[in-house]
């Protein structure tokens, strides 16, 4: 059994990311679904290394990019908890993931 996730970023003249779409019938999101941003990371095992994939709109504001990014690193604490069992360093990440949030909020308030 194979099941499909299917993403579409369309590009302005610049080649940078107008839009972003995604689909995942499969999983019960069969219409296209606008995204604003997307961060894709692969594990490459023959390699053993990470591939990466991160677009965003240029509708992405930075307050939206910064709970992007809290919202990601806490989600990959609870990720990394389901495979390894490893509590302490997940609760870890999310303090780490609290931190950068309160600082990231604070760097934008200063520059408004």
């Amino acid at each position: 059994m194979k099941s499909n996730i299917n993403i579409q970023v369309e590009l302005a003249e610049d080649k940078m990311p107008e839009a972003i779409q995604w689909s995942a019938p499969d999983g019960g999101v069969a219409d296209w679904q606008n995204a604003k941003a997307i961060l894709l990371g692969l594990w490459d095992g023959q390699e053993k290394s990470a591939l990466r994939i991160d677009l965003w709109t240029s509708k992405m504001m930075v307050d939206e990019m910064n709970d992007f990014f809290y919202q990601t690193f806490y989600g990959m604490a609870d990720t990394y908890v389901r495979a390894t069992k490893n509590q302490e360093l997940a609760n870890e990440l999310k303090e780490f993931a609290k931190s950068f949030h309160k600082k990231a909020i604070a760097a934008t308030d200063s520059n408004k």
